[in-house]
């Protein structure tokens, strides 16, 4: 005599015998209209994967009958969401200008309009047009370059830690590099100067202390081995009370006597004056004056412009560390190339508020504070009676890893609801049903905006996405 059947089994037989087939899938007809474009390989995938998601649910909880609509659903979301990019734009309202994590300073529309220019037809990248000869990419830039921070030379690398690690490679590989213990930084995503000067076959020789480093510590360093001395500007922290560092002076003074060249690494690349706003940041051209030989620093922070290491100095020099066979694998393509460009036009033109990242430094907090005004009598009458809106002051920050310890006056819109917590409007902000993600902060348990990083066309994207997340 059989045992009896077990029933709970029994339906989830009959539940996983409902799934239908790949095929069945395929044929329907609003299936069948997106693989037109889709394509049939992509879709297949698709299914495959909802059908197995749908089994694995059907094995873990109650089993029911499939529903072939909801199934449909299901793999057209899954379509669409595989063909959309994954690179996509946010909106910035979190207040920091250069935020590393959504791509650092955003481009000009000069800069823009040349890229589709170049980008979707054929260019001159290495081609002289007048003498029908082979030509080099660097020449787009060098001069600009050059110009703009007071230097004989320039070349552009594809960020600053190629840059740095290309210098030492050129200028000191099997040879010794000095420089300051308070100086050995560690910038993003956990790389260290020490690692790349090991890597670039420069031997490290720290002098100093964390806190106190005097001109004295460099002369007792050097030796015959010694190729390079090195200032790295402290661009992500700051060292404060008992403290000592050598001037630039000093130093550049030290490597002239010793016949030993100065390399000054910027880090974030500050090119215009920003103290009349109120950020104290070392000008490039100012290390030029002061007699350093080389300088490098980055295109995409204060700079303003698309991801780059920028290195400029003595002609000498610069031609050195060209010749190095690394810079052919560091070098740039025509789309950094032609953003920097126009980015560095903007400033031969002295048009700083073209360039966005300058625009929203320079921006003052009286402006800022008009613009949520404005902003908050548009939103006005549509809030829920549980939303709380006010004004704050507030600060902004550059970010980027530059200028640690300083800050930017604003106005901060500050959202409360006695329904939603600040993290779920946050969240909701972030992730919504449709729209653009917006970026924000929170602070006291309310969700801030701030107005510095938002472009004054995303603010009726913002108001909308505002009102949508507090209902």
């Amino acid at each position: 005599m059989n045992p009896p059947a077990d029933p709970v089994t029994g339906k989830l037989t009959n539940a996983l015998r409902g799934v239908p087939s790949v095929d069945e899938l395929l044929g329907r007809p609003a299936i069948v209209e997106v693989a037109k474009n889709a394509g049939r390989t992509l879709v297949t995938s698709v299914i495959r994967e909802v059908l197995a998601e749908e089994r694995r649910s059907l094995k873990e909880g109650p089993s029911a009958a499939v529903e072939l609509l909801k199934l449909e659903e299901r793999i057209l979301a899954g379509i669409q969401k595989a063909l959309a990019p994954s690179l996509r734009r946010v909106i910035n309202a979190s207040g920091v200008v250069l935020h590393t994590n959504l791509g650092r300073a955003p481009l000009s529309a000069a800069a823009l309009e040349h890229l589709a220019a170049i980008s979707g037809r054929y260019s001159n990248l290495e081609y002289d047009v007048p003498s029908r000869a082979r030509g080099k990419r660097d020449i787009h830039t060098a001069q600009l370059l050059a110009d703009s921070v007071g230097a004989e030379a320039a070349i552009v690398v594809n960020n600053n830690a190629a840059a740095v690690f290309l210098v030492l490679n050129a200028l000191a590989s099997g040879g010794e590099v000095v420089v300051s213990r308070g100086e050995l930084i560690e910038i993003g995503d956990g790389f260290r100067i020490p690692d790349i000067m090991a890597a670039s076959g420069a031997v490290l020789r720290e002098v100093g202390t964390t806190n106190r480093t005097r001109i004295a510590d460099y002369e007792r360093a050097i030796n015959e081995r010694t190729r390079l001395l090195l200032r790295v500007h402290p661009s992500n922290f700051r060292i404060i009370g008992f403290t000592a560092r050598p001037s630039l002076e000093e130093i550049v003074d030290l490597g002239r006597r010793s016949k030993i060249p100065v390399y000054e690494d910027l880090g974030s690349g500050c090119i215009a004056d920003l103290a009349a706003v109120g950020i104290n940041e070392p000008v490039a051209r100012e290390s030029f004056i002061a007699g350093v030989g080389v300088i490098s620093f980055s295109g995409d922070k204060l700079l303003g412009g698309p991801q780059a290491g920028i290195i400029a100095g003595k002609k000498e020099i610069v031609e050195r560390i060209r010749r190095n066979p690394l810079f052919r694998a560091l070098r740039v393509d025509k789309l950094t190339i032609g953003a920097l460009e126009m980015t560095l036009q903007a400033y031969r033109r002295g048009a700083l508020d073209e360039i966005p990242a300058l625009r929203m430094i320079r921006m003052s907090a009286e402006e800022i504070a008009r613009r949520a005004h404005a902003l908050l009598e548009k939103l006005r009458p549509s809030l829920p009676k549980d939303v709380e809106i006010e004004f704050i002051d507030g600060k902004s920050v550059i970010g980027g890893g530059s200028t640690p310890d300083q800050s930017l006056p604003t106005h901060l819109i500050a959202v409360k609801s006695r329904r939603r917590s600040a993290e779920e409007i946050e969240s909701r902000l972030r992730e919504p049903a449709a729209g653009i993600p917006i970026i924000a902060r929170i602070e006291d348990d309310r969700v801030v905006l701030d107005l510095r990083t938002v472009f004054a066309d995303e603010e009726s994207a913002l108001a909308d996405s505002l009102l949508i997340a507090i209902q």
